[in-house]
């Protein structure tokens, strides 16, 4: 396969994450249980007109990628990928209350239009005039990965560069539901933190990023996305094997690991599965989280991904990011590693 390197990153979180001099250190830890993206200036991207039909999903995501293509400086991505755990949800649920509240009858089609998971993508390739490979990944947890995936496969065989990125919005009616089945922190338990909350659920949040990856490195490359690898529902001992056995298809040993980002969300049911390589293999190696900052939704790795991004390219671990104490010379070697609920694992391996 051949190289593959990050160019460009956009990312609309719920940080101020769209100003160009935003940085980890003005970040500030989520004390909410559901919590919005922050709104940039959409006017700065999109046309006004187009701005109210657009859903907010939409809407970040056309951000996220204008940004990332501006720093890579491409106008028009030979290819559009986009994952997304739930698609536009709102434009989901509104079509389904009206679905109900007219019985079936007089339903207008915009809702439902709008609410079909291939909506940010198109919307992006519909802006550009962009009429190249354009394909959407619903892989729940896994989206933002299987789109990566796809990615790399395009830059071996066809593109000299790929537009990959990952959209999930909140929507009311769902965030409720996963409320009543215990998805969703208890407000109350945050006061001290995710991670001292001691109880079942994540904060649960919204975003978009985007990445141009391209197989040339230039002066403004952030990072070589080396390998990625996906695991469905492994054991915690499958899943120790099977990231030695990752690493070592990749001619790397855990000590060459410099930095290990995880997806530590504060779930007192599945945070295990990050702790037992936190206190095990990678005990000496230099640990950070990032769910603390964005929360939780199914394309937040991509968070993690730009996270990643700005410690290769800053080569400090600011201090509301550590989960330790180690420290390390350099960053080489990057681990990203995520899961959700106990499913859908990933590994991503980033170097400099």
């Amino acid at each position: 396969m051949k190289s593959c390197y990050i160019n460009g990153i956009g990312c609309v979180s719920a940080q101020n994450t769209t100003r160009e001099s935003a940085s980890f250190k003005d970040f500030q830890e989520l004390t909410e249980n559901v919590v919005s993206a922050h709104k940039p200036n959409y006017k700065t991207f999109i046309k006004p007109a187009m701005i109210r039909r657009m859903a907010n999903g939409v809407k970040m995501g056309v951000v996220a990628s204008s940004l990332a293509m501006n720093e890579a400086g491409i106008d028009l991505p030979q290819a559009i990928i986009t994952g997304t755990g739930m698609g536009c949800l709102i434009d989901s649920d509104k079509f389904l209350k009206n679905l109900i509240d007219n019985k079936e009858e007089y339903l207008t089609p915009t809702s439902f239009i709008q609410s079909t998971h291939n909506t940010v993508g198109a919307q992006i390739a519909l802006g550009l005039e962009c009429k190249a490979y354009n394909v959407t990944y619903v892989h729940a947890a896994t989206s933002f990965e299987s789109s990566l995936i796809d990615g790399m496969l395009m830059l071996t065989e066809e593109v000299d560069n790929v537009l990959v990125g990952g959209v999930d919005e909140l929507g009311p009616y769902t965030t409720e539901l996963h409320k009543l089945i215990d998805h969703v922190k208890d407000e109350d338990s945050l006061s001290e933190g995710i991670l001292a909350s001691k109880s079942k659920g994540a904060i649960f949040s919204e975003g978009a990023q985007f990445f141009v990856l391209e197989n040339e490195k230039k002066k403004n490359t952030y990072a070589e996305l080396r390998a990625l690898t996906i695991i469905n529902t492994p054991t915690e001992n499958e899943l120790k094997n099977k990231l030695l056995l990752f690493l070592r298809e990749n001619n790397l040993e855990i000590q060459d690991i410099d930095l290990l980002i995880c997806g530590n969300n504060g779930d007192v049911e599945f945070d295990s599965f990050y702790l037992n390589l936190q206190r095990s293999i990678f005990k000496n190696t230099q640990q950070v989280f990032y769910k603390h900052l964005c929360g939780e939704y199914n394309t937040v790795s991509a968070f993690g991904m730009y996270t990643a991004c700005q410690l290769m390219r800053s080569q400090t671990v600011p201090d509301i990011l550590k989960l330790n104490n180690v420290k390390v010379e350099s960053i080489r070697n990057i681990l990203l590693y995520n899961q959700y609920r106990g499913e859908n694992h990933s590994f991503t391996l980033l170097s400099l």
